[in-house]
């Protein structure tokens, strides 16, 4: 099987198992995903969900919160960890929304990139999300079970990642399949446990699962 069908095998298996492919961060603006996935740095989305209702009922569009010191963001982001360095960007972002896009987050993917505090990952969240254009989301989870997968070689480089994906995933797919990576990753192919192989859907296809498998019977 080559990595195109591996990868198609996959997208089929994992749409079946997980239908919706929703980002699991609670947003109604695009400016507000932009927030929260600078805040879901080294933190939960769960964590974030709670933290930025205070954020956004005392600054509810991105002028207010453009207005808002780093200090007084640093305040109330504060329990997602790292809240100086995430308060000194997101308030940088927010002014650079007002000042160079009247308030409007930008639909491009290097106009995204020169914004504080965003990087690939962020941007690609947004292209996808927000935009409904193709994306490849390259957190944690897409790097773990890309590697296990067999997707990619040992390739641990998120930017790599997506490049070597690019290659295999269809670009309508991309974004989708990243949201049911991080489900399957959460709840099967785990980080800080041994995968649960025996109940993957994609045990039988999976490059650690057949490895499990056949020292399980030998």
């Amino acid at each position: 099987m080559t990595k195109k069908e591996l990868a198609r095998t996959c997208i089929d298996r994992l749409k079946a198992e997980y239908p919706l492919a929703d980002c699991t961060l609670d947003y109604d603006h695009a400016w507000q995903l932009l927030v929260e996935v600078r805040l879901a740095a080294q933190c939960t989305d769960a964590r974030v969900n709670v933290v930025v209702q205070d954020l956004f009922a005392r600054y509810p569009s991105v002028e207010a919160l453009a207005d808002a010191t780093p200090e007084e963001i640093e305040a109330i982001v504060k329990p997602c960890g790292l809240g100086r360095s995430k308060a000194r960007d997101i308030s940088a972002c927010m002014r650079m929304l007002r000042d160079q896009y009247g308030g409007k987050v930008p639909d491009d993917f290097d106009a995204l990139l020169a914004l504080p505090g965003v990087g690939r990952k962020s941007a690609n969240l947004i292209m996808g999300d927000v935009f409904g254009k193709p994306a490849i989301v390259t957190d944690t989870h897409c790097i773990r079970l890309s590697n296990r997968i067999g997707l990619v070689d040992n390739i641990k480089e998120p930017a790599k990642v997506e490049r070597e994906l690019w290659k295999i995933i269809p670009p309508e797919e991309g974004s989708d399949f990243c949201h049911r990576l991080v489900y399957h990753g959460r709840a099967v192919c785990t980080a800080r446990t041994k995968p649960l192989c025996a109940q993957c859907c994609l045990a039988d296809i999976c490059r650690t699962g057949k490895e499990t498998m056949d020292a399980k019977h030998n």
